[in-house]
């Protein structure tokens, strides 16, 4: 996590400072709440800002808003004032740390304030399959395409493929193109020089800028539109971009990764996105399943947020009751990991007793989750034979050698949308081979993916 500290480094911060690198923080620090604006308007990224209460801190915030910097806050402050804590939290900061600071407390604030303390957690075989192709990729300078419903933690996965990356100690930079609007997202993507637009009061570095040398994730990238599109085609085919308002490119240095819940595919047939784009950016697919079709990762990662939000909340990890873990395990989680964690989120804080009971697991409406009784039948049955034909699908034991390599060569290639050249760099065989191999299934009436569109190789 990157850590922009705030004020004068004198006693108290100094040795808060020590302990946030000692949890594993990357430490810079400026000593005005100007300096600190500026710094990260210049391309200087920040996770997290640790701001002195002395400092105007509302003022701080309401400059980086104004250049769309969005960076959580945290004041400290020595002696513990309780007004002068107060009005930090009213100002905007999420959370105060009084100094002098004790270890454990910066290590619980940083990972609780900033986004990166979300750990991967499966134990799926579905999932697993998805884990050991992005395993494969992941020390690639490869664009990866990670695609699936809303909540099933593509994001999750996009830091997961980083921080196996060769690029894993350089930044990790998110861009949501769904939650900015249209008019100011090629100023965020790719910076802007001052008097560019009204406004434009200094240099402002993008985020292309911002990742260099490291990763671009480029969050719900299908929302972008058609003409930033183009743009963000040459950024990566040329590896430099233009600032607005700017005279010449500026070449960079970083891996794309793109999510989408939406099908590409089918977004470049209705003519809303740019085939040469989805091209690029889909050299490989991790499509992630949704929660439902992976019933071996629920109680894991709801045993997972109940040990974190304990955490949070100074309170005992209460282990899941057995007619808990039955109905979670018969939900349906339309809302995927991102329903099932505000779930145990709530039932850590509304469980009294020595287990955490069904009644204190409650869906985003306040109804408690359906018991086994209140599942339609036909659903059940539904659902029972799914399992059964995804657990017979997964079931390797008494295939052969030729089999099991059939099957990962058509799944990759699946993968790959029916690209020969990607699924053979991926399976590390040359394309020569794989065309033989995908010719011998053919001929012996093995359903083989075709090349779709610009896809073919």
């Amino acid at each position: 996590m990157r850590l922009l500290v705030v004020g004068r480094l004198n006693g108290q911060l100094a040795l808060a400072v020590k302990m946030a690198m000692n949890a594993g923080a990357k430490v810079s620090h400026v000593e005005s709440a100007a300096a600190a604006t500026h710094a990260l308007r210049s391309g200087q990224g920040a996770d997290l800002l640790l701001v002195d209460y002395e400092l105007d801190i509302g003022g701080l915030i309401a400059a980086n808003e104004a250049e769309r910097i969005r960076v959580p806050v945290v004041a400290c402050g020595i002696g513990g004032d309780a007004r002068k804590a107060a009005d930090a939290i009213r100002a905007g900061a999420k959370e105060f740390i009084p100094l002098p600071p004790e270890a454990e407390l910066i290590a619980a604030v940083l990972a609780a304030v900033s986004d990166d303390d979300r750990p991967l957690v499966t134990r799926d075989p579905c999932m697993q399959l998805v884990m050991t192709l992005a395993d494969q990729v992941a020390a690639s300078e490869a664009s990866i395409l990670i695609t699936g419903e809303s909540g099933v933690g593509k994001e999750v996965m996009a830091r997961y493929v980083h921080k196996k990356s060769r690029r894993a100690d350089r930044p990790f930079i998110s861009v949501n193109c769904a939650a900015i609007p249209e008019n100011l997202l090629e100023s965020e993507l790719f910076g802007h020089e001052k008097g560019a637009f009204t406004g434009a009061v200094a240099r402002r570095i993008g985020k292309f800028e911002e990742a260099d040398g490291g990763t671009l994730l480029l969050d719900e990238i299908s929302e972008m539109d058609a003409r930033l599109q183009a743009k963000l085609l040459r950024a990566i085919q040329e590896r430099e971009i233009d600032r607005v308002g700017g005279s010449k490119p500026v070449k960079v240095n970083i891996r794309i990764l793109a999510t989408s819940n939406r099908d590409l595919a089918a977004a470049v047939k209705a003519g809303t996105f740019r085939e040469d784009l989805l091209y690029r950016l889909n050299v490989v697919n991790l499509r992630l399943p949704p929660l439902r079709d992976r019933p071996g990762d629920v109680l894991a990662l709801a045993e997972h947020f109940i040990r974190k939000y304990a955490a949070a909340n100074a309170v005992p990890v209460r282990p899941l009751s057995i007619e808990a873990r039955r109905r979670l395990g018969v939900h349906r989680w339309p809302g995927n990991v991102r329903e099932l964690e505000n779930a145990m989120h709530r039932a850590v804080l509304l469980s009294v007793g020595p287990e955490i009971e069904e009644s204190a697991i409650r869906l985003p409406d306040g109804q408690p989750l359906a018991g086994p009784a209140m599942i339609d039948p036909g659903q059940r049955t539904a659902d029972r034979a799914a399992q059964m034909a995804e657990t017979a699908a997964r079931a390797f034991v008494g295939q052969t050698v030729a089999q099991v390599e059939q099957q990962l060569i058509l799944d990759t290639l699946v993968h790959c949308f029916g690209n020969r050249t990607h699924a053979a760099n991926i399976l590390g065989i040359s394309i020569r081979t794989l065309r033989n191999k995908l010719k011998e299934y053919t001929e012996s009436g093995v359903p083989v993916p075709a090349p779709q569109g610009a896809y073919a190789a």
